[in-house]
């Protein structure tokens, strides 16, 4: 079986991993930025997203947020817990875009 770009082949338990793309992780971002007040269930995040993805691409993605700091896990769900420094606001705040 030959791999896509997108699939790779795990060597220890021979089965293939999907890999989110940068458009997948922002469009879960950007889900769970906007229901930052409550924690959500996998199956709460995967309704809510505009498009369909597989478990195991979301699963990746989540891990991807929780090593980066931006979500955590609980027994009630997971909850979007980053917010932008205050030195970056305001030094975006003055910048020109290019």
């Amino acid at each position: 079986m030959k791999s896509t770009k997108f699939e790779l082949k795990s060597l220890t338990n021979k089965q293939f991993k999907r890999y989110p793309n940068l458009n997948t992780v922002l469009m879960i971002e950007k889900s769970l930025k906007e229901h930052k007040d409550k924690p959500l269930k996998i199956a709460e995040i995967k309704k809510g997203l505009p498009k369909k993805i597989m478990h195991s691409t979301l699963m990746i993605a989540l891990e991807y947020l929780w090593e980066s700091g931006k979500i955590i896990y609980g027994p009630k769900g997971v909850q979007w817990i980053y917010s932008q420094p205050e030195h970056l606001k305001k030094m975006l705040n003055g910048a020109r875009e290019v």
